[in-house]
């Protein structure tokens, strides 16, 4: 049977600290910290409300499984005093839990006893290919709602993904690794890292909290924003590698017709990235494995074709493809203005807007760009076609179409992103696009939606050794990517890193299991 990526988002749910009011010495002795008095005030709610009151009072955060401990269940106690240790039996209503204390964090698991039980059928795994994975999903504590594209990456390594659209996650980490700290962070947000033992095979909901701007902060900050664009390009040599290197990358592209997936292609990509200072032509691919979900129904007329979505990754490339729109001057197409300052990392960035003069009729860009104020490296740039020219540029993006089919571009939106690697260079991060269409038959009174898609997430970055492609193993980025051959592998993902498919995609591609086409060529 071919394998289908399920996720599972609200299997645990992980507590995060509002406040901390009182009461324990977090660098106590663990026994000690177990053993400390907490006031339960509540006599009644859900384990999720009462878990958090014990959180705040406490200063810890609580994480665990809710196979285990039931998040909504209702529970009635008695207030009053109780050891830590208590007042957690008490409200999970399971004197078995083991409970185990790291900084700042207290993991709610099954006892050993009972973790052997449930596992004596499972089969064991070579000591020589031991990998562990993490799962979850990360939502801003204030709005509850999903962040997406944050970063999630094993601290002092170059191992690293990216969230999905739903803020979902999966992380596959060696178990050499697994006394090393994962980091969880985005712009505009105050990043969290947490220890991988606690982690460790675990399924997590991770709040983070939005990064606060302070008065002082806005007040005394005069930037000028061509100024800070000719400072980033200055300090391309400083802040980008030169040297060339290897980057796996898990690259996926898809084309939605009717909001329906009716073509999905996942792939895992090694690309030998030249330096900043060669442009992306120079960049070569090699396919390590691949897959195709083809979903179109009998009823389908349509078969739109997606090509060069790789490409498009490579050029999106900004630093190395600089665009117009990077490179202020007087003939410049475009206004640029200051929109003000945020966060990546607990590092200040500028954000700086740009929209083409409203004088030129041809359709060009607008955006923002992230620019770290103290190294002046651009971190994240987000852009999109003038959606009031946009059907202009629709001739740019078809190649082909059928006779008696109309298709106007309704909007073509871009996110590339940039993260810093062991030695403080920055390397691509992350690429999105997506292009929307109308498509109408000729003499149809009625249009439907298209919507392709791309996107690419470095996972591991290597700078030694590294050396060009032979020819004969390079990857052609300019034909369609999906009708590519490759051998199937029945391990498919193995240990490679991806981005987990959204909730919407994979019910589509499950509801539709039985008639799907799944090519591994």
């Amino acid at each position: 049977m071919h394998q289908v990526i399920k996720t599972c988002f609200s299997r645990l749910l992980f507590i995060c600290m509002l406040s901390s009011l009182i009461a324990i010495d977090i660098q106590a002795d663990k026994h000690d910290a177990l053993d400390r008095i907490v006031q339960v005030s509540k006599n009644k709610g859900t384990i999720y409300e009462l878990l958090k009151d014990l959180s705040e009072q406490s200063g810890y955060l609580f994480i665990y499984d809710s196979q285990i401990i039931d998040n909504d269940k209702k529970v009635k106690i008695t207030k009053g005093e109780y050891s830590l240790r208590d007042a957690i039996y008490l409200i999970t209503e399971n004197n078995r839990l083991q409970i185990d204390l790291s900084g700042t964090y207290i993991l709610l698991r099954l006892a050993e006893t009972q973790i052997q039980a449930n596992t004596n059928d499972s089969i064991p795994i070579p000591a020589q290919d031991i990998h562990f994975t993490i799962k979850g999903v990360l939502f801003d504590q204030e709005t509850k709602e999903s962040i997406i594209f944050a970063s999630v990456s094993i601290l002092s390594t170059s191992i690293g993904t990216i969230t999905n659209q739903d803020g979902g996650f999966q992380l596959v980490v060696p178990d050499s690794l697994q006394n090393h700290k994962v980091k969880f962070s985005h712009i505009g947000y105050e990043s969290q890292e947490i220890d991988l033992t606690l982690l460790k095979g675990e399924t997590i909901d991770l709040g983070l909290k939005p990064q606060a701007i302070t008065l002082q902060e806005v007040v005394v900050s005069t930037v000028n924003p061509e100024q800070t664009l000719n400072d980033m390009l200055n300090n391309r040599a400083a802040n980008y590698a030169s040297e060339p290197a290897y980057l796996t990358t898990f690259y996926r592209e898809g084309i939605d017709h009717n909001y329906r997936n009716i073509d999905l292609t996942e792939s895992v990509l090694q690309i030998y990235k030249t330096g900043y200072n060669r442009n992306a032509a120079n960049d070569q691919v090699k396919l390590i494995k691949k897959r195709r979900i083809l979903n179109r129904l009998e009823t389908d007329t349509i078969f739109p074709k997606m090509r060069s979505g790789i490409k498009s990754c490579l050029i999106l490339d900004v630093i190395k493809e600089l665009p117009e729109f990077t490179v202020p001057g007087k003939e410049t197409p475009y206004t640029y203005s200051y929109k003000g300052k945020t966060f990546v990392d607990n590092r200040p960035v500028n954000i700086i807007s740009f929209q083409q003069k409203e004088h030129i009729q041809e359709p060009l860009y607008a955006g923002d760009l992230y620019i770290e104020a103290e190294n002046k490296a651009l971190v994240e740039v987000r852009f999109e076609i003038n959606s009031r020219l946009a059907d202009k540029a629709t001739h740019a993006f078809i190649d082909k179409k059928a006779l008696g089919l109309k298709i106007d571009l309704q909007q073509a939106q871009y996110i590339v992103s940039y993260k810093p690697s062991e030695d403080g260079q920055y390397y691509v991060n992350h690429v999105r696009g997506d292009l929307r269409f109308k498509i109408r038959r000729k003499k149809r009174l009625f249009s439907s939606p298209l919507h392709f898609w791309f996107e690419m997430a470095t996972c591991d970055i290597k700078t030694k050794e590294v050396k060009s492609f032979p020819l004969n193993e390079r990857l052609s980025t300019t034909r369609i990517f999906a009708e590519t051959k490759h051998t199937y592998d029945k391990n498919f993902w193995k240990n490679f890193n991806i981005i987990l498919p959204e909730n919407d995609l994979e019910n589509s591609i499950i509801h539709n299991l039985h008639e799907v086409l799944i090519t591994e060529q």
